[in-house]
């Protein structure tokens, strides 16, 4: 039985690999940029509620 190795990638010119690492460098750090700016929304959010629940339990405590 003879393999088929028409499916096979061929290999890439260091030039191609330098542009697809530079490619993945840039989307592996937007990526990480995205992350960050949610997760600092999301912990400004959280604060926010926190607050606004801590003020309603006083007010609630007094009333």
């Amino acid at each position: 039985m003879t393999e088929d190795i028409s499916y096979r990638r061929k290999p890439l010119t260091p030039e191609q690999r330098q542009a697809r690492d530079a490619t993945r460098r840039v989307e592996a750090e937007k990526a990480m940029r995205d992350h960050e700016a949610a997760q600092k929304a999301f912990y400004a959010n959280k604060e926010r509620l926190r607050a606004e629940r801590l003020a309603r339990e006083r007010t609630e405590a007094k009333g």
